[in-house]
């Protein structure tokens, strides 16, 4: 039910960003710096958010009603997308939008580890990373068919959008139930010292490896606009997502299968060397069919990554404290998107898209260096007084 969930919120929202690169390009006259800065931004506050309502899903013991003012708070952004008479707007709409994930992300995901067997967490994780995904091609296919049926129309696909957002609600209200008794009945506050400190060194690690891992993997409103680039016709911008999305859909469920049967440092590992690849072919492209190849391969790192990423943190925190776990997970990733996405218009504007996706690369390769960094430590750890960096194996 979290999947269908999550399913028609991402329907909602990628009718909408699917286009919104190329609406803020061409109809609104922003700079290519401008949206990577709003998309930053905003995912950016998303991620930032997720801290505090992880830390207060910790302390009420409950998850569903935070998840459900963030979902309510994303359905009701998408009116102002469509009513935008600039970029402004935009912005204010996007933060709101985002901000709404921001509520609902941590909870959400701390419920999804509260309810599935230890044993199967990576292939929960999967299922419900798989359907989201389903939602996220779903959206954009509806935009290319509204965009060619209404003449490139905008602001009427954006008010389509309305539809399943508001269904999405209505879903989790009805359709979800909390377990009755997940957390501990003693309640303190989930960000103090004391308890940051119980997160633990192998959580901390994986933290930093997400971090770095982000600034390898920027906005996808740049794959968007590099197909602009080499020249897919307007109204299949949306195209792109759907390419990617549909890849991540059927990858993400096998491969979080295969993450509780294999260490979760070495898939990774490879899931950064699959998207090297992306990021090299994105960059020597010059046909949007090559394009589309290499963002094929963006999403097959996704569907490798982004459900083992969330499983590394259940299994590096303690059970009371996974809402705060993945709210600081996601802070240090918002942050690091930000810069990411910034630092990607900015490389766009000023060197060209090639250097933009070059430097990803670069970012990847740091990453897989902490990795066996990371690994070197926990074995040295588990060789001595600790057994807690044994975690890490996973």
């Amino acid at each position: 039910m979290l999947g269908f969930v999550s399913l028609l919120m991402d329907i909602s929202s990628e009718i909408i960003h699917s286009l919104l690169p190329v609406f803020m390009v061409t109809a609104l006259g922003a700079s290519a710096f401008y949206v990577g800065l709003i998309e930053g931004v905003a995912e950016a506050t998303a991620l930032i958010v997720k801290v505090f309502s992880g830390a207060l899903s910790d302390y009420l013991g409950k998850r569903k009603g935070i998840a459900v003012l963030g979902y309510a708070l994303g359905a009701l952004s998408k009116p102002f997308f469509a009513l935008a008479p600039g970029v402004g707007v935009v912005l204010a709409a996007r933060l709101a939008d985002r901000i709404g994930k921001g509520i609902r992300g941590a909870p959400r995901d701390a419920l999804v580890a509260d309810i599935a067997p230890p044993h199967l967490r990576g292939a929960a994780f999967g299922l419900r990373q798989s359907l989201d995904t389903v939602g996220a091609f779903l959206g954009p296919l509806i935009a290319i068919g509204l965009m060619f049926l209404w003449a490139n129309d905008f602001r009427a696909v954006f008010w389509v959008a309305v539809i399943p957002g508001i269904l999405s609600v209505l879903l989790l209200l009805v359709g979800v139930r909390e377990p009755d008794t997940h957390i501990g009945a003693k309640r303190t506050n989930p960000i103090k010292w004391a308890n940051l400190v119980r997160l633990g060194r192998p959580y901390w690690q994986v933290v930093a490896i997400g971090a770095l891992f982000t600034l390898a993997r920027f906005s996808e409103a740049f794959l968007v606009l590099r197909s602009q680039q080499v020249g897919l016709p307007l109204y299949l911008a949306p195209l792109v997502l759907v390419a990617m999305n549909v890849v991540y859909s059927l990858s993400a469920y096998p491969f979080g299968k295969l993450s509780d049967r294999l260490r979760h440092t070495t898939l990774l590992a490879w899931g950064l060397g699959v998207l090297i690849l992306a990021d090299l072919v994105l960059a020597v492209s010059a046909h949007w069919a090559a394009t589309l190849a290499g963002v094929a391969v963006w999403g097959l790192h996704m569907g490798m990554t982004q459900g083992l990423l969330a499983t590394m943190v259940a299994d590096t925190a303690p059970e009371d404290l996974r809402g705060t776990a993945f709210g600081f997970f996601n802070l240090a990733s918002g942050l690091a998107l930000l810069v990411a996405s910034a630092l990607a218009g900015l490389l766009w504007d000023q060197l060209g898209a090639a250097f933009t996706f070059y430097a990803g690369a670069a970012f990847c390769v740091a990453t897989i260096a902490l990795i066996i960094l990371a690994r070197y430590g926990a074995r040295r750890l588990s060789s001595g007084e600790t057994a807690g960096a044994g975690r890490m194996r996973r």
